[in-house]
């Protein structure tokens, strides 16, 4: 086995270069995936499910299909999936206790992709229990910390396989997104993520245990990349979709001055931190001296207000939905028991998680014409840049009721749960969104903006990231080696 590092931090698309040359083959990058993994996860706790033998098999039919002519932008990279998606062969545990067992026999369509395009799949990325929080912490695998800061989360749900990218461990990943599971990780690891358009890439496979595999899309959750460059981003999500859904927009966005920008710092229900507000900021300004037409306001925008409302209530129905019982009961019971004029975000998510079928309706036309309003005013601008999230990555707080957690913001103490007013901003009309990173804090640690474009622009959000990458920075390795 290699046992140098040399290539564990080229993307994809610079790995496959190497090996067109034949400056390095498929088994030595996954032999220096793994070599790392062995060496450095024990502090990080990433990639809990390890399936090296087969990833060393694999890299040599790489190898030996590459030796026939074949090529292609996957074949032969070394990538990582999130625990949540089926893979045969491998336990499939979402992090609940009752399903550490629980082994599916065939793999995810997004893992079924990924291999016919010749990836090398070295494992599986930890998640939190039910993929149910900001943090990734469960009682099978364990605690997952941040690379930048152990003491630190990486955040949840895909914090695993950020994670796992930010320290070298794999090229590219998957992961998922209902609140936020792909964007928030990316935002507190310095990586790159896409939380596609609501119904756009497959979802059969990423399923609780012990449901069946079907063709099943779940309210406001998809499926998407990770990675540590935009053009990975581009390049994993057109193997997931099997097409190319926006080139043509993609192919025009030649340079950033052809594009007209809403930047949002500030959320009306919960504050932005100095920090991540700061960086906004120092990006809208370098935007405008490269010529792109900022904006900090419009009146095409969506009532924010209203649109969290109905987040919190399509959220914590989706959520509820597998409540167990008894679980269920309680949660009715303490929504029969909330004020109707309470119109705050915890009245909102009590009553979403026993939403009746005809108020979940009337939520969604609510919704519907958010989309048709967001329609519009993408009429007016290419993308909308706002925060993945209020703060940087925080320390683990594992206390048991995730719901009553507070986190800190410029020294203010606000609800846990409240932060994810930045996730509904794309989750609920189903936009599509790119995380890339612009900055980093005080303390060193990462922040990112996220871009969000019209819906089946998802490639268009991605380019944006890819100019953005081009001119303000790139993803940075962090301190740990």
């Amino acid at each position: 086995m290699s046992n140098t590092d040399d290539d564990v931090y080229r993307t994809a698309a610079e790995q496959a270069e190497l090996l067109d040359r034949r400056d390095v083959s498929a088994v030595e990058l996954a032999e220096q995936a793994i070599n790392r993994i062995e060496r450095l996860d024990g502090e990080i706790n990433a990639v809990v499910v390890r399936d090296f033998d087969r990833a060393l098999a694999a890299a040599r039919a790489a190898d030996a299909a590459r030796g026939r002519g074949e090529r292609g932008p996957l074949l032969g990279i070394p990538v990582t999936v999130k625990e949540s998606f089926n893979v045969a062969g491998l336990p499939t545990t979402w992090g609940i206790p009752p399903f550490a067992d629980f082994v599916p026999a065939e793999d995810a369509v997004a893992v079924h992709r990924l291999k016919v395009a010749g990836a090398v799949v070295l494992g599986k990325t930890n998640v939190p229990v039910g993929l149910g929080d900001l943090q990734t912490y469960n009682p099978i695998y364990g605690t997952t910390s941040n690379p930048w800061d152990p003491t630190r989360t990486p955040g949840g749900s895909s914090g695993g396989s950020a994670a796992a990218l930010a320290v070298g461990f794999g090229t590219v990943s998957i992961g998922s997104d209902i609140a936020g599971s792909l964007r928030v990780p990316a935002h507190f690891t310095g990586v790159y993520a896409h939380k596609s358009t609501f119904g756009l890439l497959p979802s059969r496979g990423h399923v609780a245990p012990p449901s069946l595999p079907l063709d099943y899309s779940r309210d406001l959750s998809v499926i998407g990349p990770m990675a540590r460059g935009a053009r990975d981003l581009a390049v994993v999500f057109n193997v997931l979709s099997g097409v190319d859904v926006d080139s043509g927009h993609r192919q025009v966005m030649s340079d950033l001055a052809t594009c007209r920008v809403l930047v949002l710092d500030d959320h009306p229900l919960i504050p932005t931190s100095g920090e991540v507000r700061a960086a906004l900021a120092e990006l809208a300004k370098g935007l405008r001296t490269d010529g792109v037409r900022v904006s900090r306001h419009s009146d095409l925008l969506p009532d924010q207000v209203e649109a969290a409302r109905v987040y919190m209530r399509l959220l914590l129905a989706s959520i509820a939905s597998s409540y167990p019982p008894a679980a269920y009961e309680e949660a009715r019971i303490r929504a029969t028991g909330v004020d109707p004029g309470d119109t705050g975000l915890a009245a909102e998510r009590a009553r979403g998680a026993a939403l009746s079928y005809r108020a979940w309706i009337e939520t969604d036309a609510v919704r519907a014409r958010h989309r048709e309003e967001w329609s519009r005013l993408f009429s007016e601008f290419d993308f909308v840049l706002c925060p993945p999230s209020p703060t940087t990555t925080f320390p683990h707080d594992h206390s048991a009721d995730q719901w009553s957690r507070t986190i800190s913001i410029d020294g203010g103490t606000y609800s846990y749960p409240d932060q994810l007013v930045w996730s509904g901003i794309a989750s609920a009309p189903g936009l599509p969104a790119t995380i890339a990173p612009i900055a980093r804090s005080r303390d060193g640690l990462p922040i990112g903006v996220q871009i969000i474009g019209p819906l089946r622009q998802d490639l268009s959000c991605i380019r944006f990231a890819e100019l953005l990458e081009q001119r303000y920075g790139s993803f940075e390795p962090p301190p740990l080696n």
